[in-house]
């Protein structure tokens, strides 16, 4: 006899089987790329298509301030409003260069599915601190990301990241800016909620970021997918993925601001339905 729950069992399966050969895929080719140039039997090295450069070890040695503010619209009449903090930090230890971040969020939810109905209510939602650097021999950066809660209900979450960056050679001439790929996956545990309520669900995510900035101007962009990504949920399945644009323009060398949107475009796995987001940038 046929059972649905086994049918459920093997779908489930065949669900994560694809999420995590989708992220082994991208794993050993950014392993490839850190790993350095592409060699031949004569022992020439191969250049990169369309008169691409690898930008990937070209670490900012500057501090960098961000205050972020995002309107995120979730679905029937539900709202969630977040103000970020953001900071990055250069990072060089002996021939190692890299880059700390560091990001704290307070959210006001707010719709007749959340518990706030009033909107200026601001409460401490999360904490994440992300590293990334590689070797000057190395085409592309290894990291980490940890994100820690400030609230109840959360969870801890941790994940390994990828990612390698290509401009072309003269970029301020060019209608390409870069092209920045990133693979992260996301794994929660220690998960939290208040008593005689049930604890969220476990992160067991894959994100995506194909990276790509437009020059509209010499000091102006626009950038896709830069701040929101592809998601894969690996744990139930379900993808999230999003339209997601953002034009950056630099005012001066030391302040930059920017406006974002992101629609969904394929929602199986929960995020939000649109999310219309700013920042404020100062370079030191």
């Amino acid at each position: 006899m046929f059972h649905t729950s086994s049918f459920l069992d093997v779908k489930y399966l065949s669900f994560n089987i694809n999420a995590y050969m989708t992220f082994l895929r991208t794993l050993i080719v950014s392993v490839l790329l850190i790993e350095g140039s592409w060699v031949y039997a004569d022992g020439s090295v191969s250049t990169l298509p369309f008169g691409l450069i690898n930008a990937s070890q070209e670490h900012s040695q500057e501090h960098i301030l961000e205050f972020w503010g995002y309107h995120d619209y979730l679905g029937s009449e539900n709202y969630s409003d977040t103000l970020k903090l953001r900071y990055y930090n250069p990072l060089n230890i002996g021939d190692w260069h890299g880059t700390a971040r560091l990001d704290t969020a307070y959210t006001s939810n707010y719709g007749p599915q959340q518990a706030n109905q009033s909107t200026g209510t601001y409460t401490p939602s999360y904490a994440m601190f992300t590293v990334w650097g590689g070797l000057p021999s190395w085409l592309g950066n290894a990291g980490a990301r940890v994100i820690a809660p400030l609230q109840t209900p959360g969870q801890w979450a941790v994940g390994p990241q990828l990612s390698t960056s290509f401009r072309p050679k003269n970029s301020d001439s060019s209608l390409l800016s870069d092209f920045s790929p990133l693979t992260r996956y996301m794994y929660g545990f220690d998960s939290k909620a208040a008593p005689g309520s049930t604890p969220p669900a476990l992160v067991r995510r894959l994100e995506l970021y194909p990276t790509i900035g437009i020059n509209l101007s010499p000091s102006t962009q626009i950038r896709f997918w830069d701040e929101n990504g592809i998601n894969y949920n690996s744990a139930g399945g379900g993808w999230f993925v999003p339209i997601d644009a953002m034009v950056t323009h630099r005012v001066n060398q030391n302040f930059l601001f920017a406006v974002g949107f992101a629609k969904q475009v394929v929602q199986t796995y929960q995020q939000y339905d649109w999310s219309l987001y700013s920042k404020l940038s100062f370079n030191f």
